[in-house]
């Protein structure tokens, strides 16, 4: 099988012996305006794959941190509308991949055919739906097929090394491994049975890994070795812009 944009995007940086770096930024966070320039610093400083947030009113897997970016982008008037017709203006205009991450409800009323050919001329390569089960996937996923776009499934501490072969039959782009039991978020350390259910997931996944929820430096990433080929963060760049920092400043500490 023909290999995605997205993992060629990350198998480029493991090629070059470095992790794919993976930012998560709420669509018009900070604003309307900054947030294109945000997006456009963090493709120039190395992004690999940039996840835009789609906002929406009840974002049960975010932590405080995206959920108070996410309801202020809504109360901006931020909508999935808005976020595909900018995309469309800059298409072309980033190196990286470019994924939508949100909830389903959002996608599904703008209906799943439409959304992928309209993701797809606005030049998106995939997207993660947290609460979209797998067992409830297969339209969304047979829609963005068509489209040559990924649904990335996303896999935790609690998924069975079965539940992980079930998801990798289909698994495209990447996965999206979540480090903790719980919402989005900086913490101080890890779960010490993260390594060893990692290694499952190394195991059983033919498409990159990646590690996501609660990273913010990159000393947490040192006891994973090569078991992990990517690393999302959200929290930590939403936290050094509200600050007064820049991505680009952020982007640094990475490399």
């Amino acid at each position: 099988m023909t290999k995605s944009r997205l993992e060629q995007k990350i198998r480029e940086a493991n090629e070059a012996g470095r992790k794919a770096l993976i930012p998560y930024l709420p669509a018009g966070y900070p604003d309307k305006e900054r947030f294109w320039k945000e997006l456009s610093a963090l493709d120039k400083s190395g992004a690999d794959i940039i996840e835009i947030g789609v906002p929406f009113s009840d974002p049960v897997a975010d932590g405080p941190v995206v959920e108070r970016a996410s309801l202020q982008c809504l109360e901006a008037g931020i909508t999935l509308d808005w976020i595909l017709a900018e995309l469309k203006k800059r298409k072309g205009g980033f190196k990286a991949g470019i994924v939508l991450m949100g909830y389903y409800n959002p996608f599904y009323k703008y209906g799943l055919d439409r959304l992928a050919a309209d993701a797809a001329e606005a030049g998106v390569t995939g997207f993660i739906v947290p609460d979209l089960p797998m067992e409830e996937s297969e339209d969304m996923t047979k829609a963005l097929a068509a489209r040559g776009l990924d649904l990335i499934p996303l896999v935790g501490l609690n998924t069975s090394e079965e539940r992980m072969k079930l998801y990798a039959d289909n698994a495209r782009g990447y996965v999206y491994f979540v480090s903790v039991l719980g919402t989005t978020g900086e913490r101080t350390s890890l779960p010490e049975e993260i390594a060893g259910r990692l290694a499952v997931a190394k195991r059983v996944f033919d498409v990159p890994l990646a590690l996501g929820f609660g990273i913010s430096r990159p000393e947490q990433l040192t006891t994973f070795g090569d078991t992990i080929d990517a690393v999302v963060f959200g929290s930590s760049l939403i936290k050094h812009l509200d600050q007064g920092g820049d991505s680009a400043g952020f982007m640094a500490r990475w490399k």
